[in-house]
């Protein structure tokens, strides 16, 4: 894999404590962190989780990591055509156990933006997948860049890591803007009857690991 030239310098913006609190009753504090110098210009947060890791980057122990690109639909209003929501709420309380941050990348809709996404969901209803929506309507099957999220590791010192995450394609990008990503930790399956289609396209299209009841194999 060949390494890109480490990403443009970003630097901490502004942190702040905040409490929060689950529809569930589960709570924590976070520390929410905001940038100078993303190479995309768009408002991207670090939430650090945990008693493990400080911001000035001096513990030791290697964070645990989610990369987490903006779902409105999941993240806020509970959709369940997707994992996300199941996916954001797990990653807070593993990441506040194990010391870490929560990386919320403004990427809806694997970077195509939240109207190009309700446009693919109505593609998805007359039978497309979710990659094959999104190259219907002129875009690649996944937009999302994570040069941010490496900057984001940067700035805040910690360039090694271990990664929340089903997705390789995340791991090979940060590796490629130089951050080490020692372990990929694996997510759940957050499996419904009104998710199936999605997360089947998720293993077959985008080689995501996720161990799907009915399958035989693990994709990977």
């Amino acid at each position: 894999m060949s390494i890109s030239p480490r990403p443009p310098t970003a630097a901490v913006r502004t942190e702040v404590m905040v409490p929060l609190r689950f529809p569930d009753g589960y709570a924590t504090d976070a520390r929410v962190v905001t940038f100078i110098g993303l190479v995309d210009g768009r408002e991207h947060l670090a939430v650090g989780l945990g008693d493990r890791v400080e911001p000035s980057g001096t513990d030791t122990a290697v964070p645990l990591v989610r990369v987490h690109s903006e779902c409105l639909t999941g993240d806020v209003f509970g959709s369940e055509r997707c994992d996300c929501g199941a996916q954001l709420r797990e990653a807070v309380e593993l990441i506040a156990d194990a010391g870490g941050y929560l990386l919320y990348l403004r990427q809806e809709g694997r970077g195509i933006g939240l109207y190009a996404k309700i446009d693919a969901y109505a593609l998805q209803d007359t039978g497309l997948d979710t990659y094959e929506a999104n190259l219907a309507l002129g875009h690649a099957a996944d937009e999302r860049d994570y040069a941010v999220a490496a900057q984001m590791l940067h700035a805040l010192r910690s360039p090694t890591v271990r990664l929340l995450s089903n997705n390789p394609d995340k791991a090979r990008q940060l590796t490629r803007c130089r951050v080490t990503v020692v372990e990929r930790v694996p997510t759940r399956v957050h499996l419904s009857a009104a998710n199936a289609r999605y997360l089947t396209a998720k293993a077959l299209r985008g080689a995501h690991t996720l161990d799907l009841p009915g399958h035989s194999t693990r994709f990977a």
